[in-house]
């Protein structure tokens, strides 16, 4: 909004960080899939897996889109607490509330997703869960990314991170129309 970042920096920047974020979610899904922590309680942990991954892809693109808004309106107001806190526990607190309510609420946000559809990925040829057949990579990409990255960026920018610019960092604060002295003015007839 200050035009200090062009926007091909800025699409640079965040490409690189989706794609960091992706290959470390697959390193950790592959950790977890070999070491067979899937398996435990009789398969319930990875039979859950894959029954969260196939209904992300089960979502039509507004559902999702709209479940990203609040994911990541909720992720970014959580990581504007833990900046604002002083103490540890005040940053604990800033960034678990927020997230829990993420959470319970059923909103969709790209990076966890990252590893929760490609988990049901790894686990489909292992389990069956049904509407299993509906979990493919194209599903992945076209049912939940996209429209979740979508809407996790609206949620972002529009709902913190232009406030905050508007509220905080904007130059020209006050409209043109409205000098020092008119507000000085005004607030001297009201009292």
């Amino acid at each position: 909004l200050e035009k200090k970042l062009d926007l091909k920096d800025l699409s640079s920047n965040l490409a690189i960080v989706y794609l960091g974020n992706f290959i470390v979610s697959i390193l950790i899904l592959v950790l977890i899939y070999y070491s067979g922590l899937w398996q435990l309680a009789s398969n319930a942990v990875g039979i859950k897996a894959l029954d969260i991954a196939v209904s992300k892809v089960k979502l039509d693109f507004w559902t999702a889109m709209l479940r990203g808004i609040g994911a990541n309106w909720l992720v970014c107001i959580a990581i504007w607490l833990a900046i604002s806190g002083r103490s540890g526990i005040e940053k604990i607190l800033g960034i678990y509330f927020p997230i829990m309510a993420f959470v319970v609420l059923g909103f969709e946000h790209s990076i966890a997703n990252m590893f929760f559809i490609p988990m049901g990925l790894f686990l489909k040829g292992s389990l069956s869960v049904a509407g299993v057949s509906q979990l493919t990579v194209s599903s992945m990409f076209l049912n939940n990314l996209i429209p979740v990255t979508i809407g996790n960026i609206i949620g972002g920018v529009a709902f913190v991170a232009f406030p905050y610019w508007f509220v905080y960092l904007r130059k020209n604060k006050m409209p043109a129309q409205l000098t020092p002295k008119l507000v000085e003015k005004v607030v001297v007839q009201t009292k």
